[in-house]
């Protein structure tokens, strides 16, 4: 699972990237978000992303000099949002090694494919450091056989964990239920699915119920109760703080600014 920031001035874009993009299905998790180019370097370097996806444009710092210093402590792949076609922009981006550019607004399959390549791309150079490693423990040597039965999947526990989510989010859910039915216990759980999504449990099944609650509203078929029940909210009031937490809006403000 791709570990992801995002750093984009606008709120409205920011939020947008974060809760309408499916990106569990593209195997990613947002770590972390920033509302300018120094508090994107400051958590860049905090939560150590696999992928940082910048505005060009933001105040302190721009994306291209955010990432450029980031990069000089963090190894990770980086994607420009920009609505410019500036060749100073082009050639300064280049120096910095960006990856990938993104115009706005985002275009989801773009994304996803982005990710994909990015993801395989990650996946490969963690597959030749573990295999590096080994020959060092080996004296030097290659083992073929290591090379060929690295298991580079996340924690399974946590990815079991993800799943559950997927699947009940609109139920009872804690993390003592599912530790229980795995046969571990809560606290190693919890650390583990802190280390892996950067996320605790809790923040991170609420971020999910966000995002399926503006599917929802998108929908135009449900009053916003019914959704805070389907969501797994039994309490309204409660949804609603939820949801406005991580939105910056109220459900219903929501709807009204769509």
């Amino acid at each position: 699972m791709l570990r992801v920031l995002i750093a984009e001035d606008e709120d409205i874009i920011r939020k947008g990237l974060v809760y309408t993009t499916d990106w569990l299905s593209m195997d990613c998790v947002v770590v972390a978000e920033a509302a300018n180019g120094q508090e994107g370097l400051e958590k860049i370097l905090e939560c150590r992303p696999d992928v940082v996806i910048a505005d060009i444009c933001m105040p302190f710092l721009d994306g291209i000099e955010m990432i450029k210093r980031a990069s000089e402590t963090v190894h990770f792949k980086s994607i420009l949002l920009t609505s410019y076609a500036d060749f100073e922009y082009a050639r300064r981006a280049i120096d910095a090694r960006v990856c990938e550019y993104l115009l706005k607004p985002v275009d989801e399959e773009q994304l996803a494919e982005i990710m994909k390549k990015l993801g395989e791309e990650i996946a490969s150079s963690r597959q030749v450091e573990k295999v590096m490693e080994q020959a060092e423990l080996d004296g030097g040597n290659m083992n073929l056989e290591y090379f060929m039965q690295l298991d580079l999947s996340e924690n399974q526990y946590v990815s079991r964990a993800i799943g559950q989510i997927r699947e009940r989010f609109g139920e009872k859910l804690s993390i003592e239920s599912i530790s229980e039915e795995m046969g571990v216990s809560a606290s190693y759980l919890s650390r583990k699915f802190k280390e892996v999504t950067g996320q605790t449990f809790l923040d991170f099944l609420n971020k999910y119920r966000v995002q399926q609650a503006i599917v929802m509203l998108n929908a135009q078929k449900y009053r916003i109760s019914e959704i805070s029940e389907a969501c797994g909210f039994t309490d309204y009031k409660h949804f609603c703080a939820v949801f406005k937490k991580y939105t910056l809006k109220s459900p219903t403000k929501f709807v009204k600014g769509r």
